[in-house]
């Protein structure tokens, strides 16, 4: 994406909350407003696919290698 400031070529991203394609000048989109989201808080969104920690202690999600993401234990089906 060309920039709109400088006319050079630069990465773009895509704001969260107006959905225009931006360049990202900082942690607030300039057309919005809004605060960009950190990958953390964008990651686990989809609640219907997400595979909780099987200890029932924990308030984990199982992440892709199989893990829980806040205990680390890995996934049990049978309890």
């Amino acid at each position: 994406m060309i920039c709109e400031k400088c006319g050079l070529e630069t990465e773009s991203t895509q704001c969260n909350a107006c959905g225009k394609e931006i360049v990202r000048l900082g942690q607030y989109c300039y057309l919005c407003g809004a605060e960009f989201l950190k990958a953390a808080e964008t990651e686990d969104t989809d609640f219907d696919n997400r595979v909780l920690c099987s200890d029932g202690a924990c308030i984990g999600v199982i992440d892709e290698k199989g893990v829980c993401k806040v205990c680390g234990k890995p996934y049990s089906p049978e309890t």
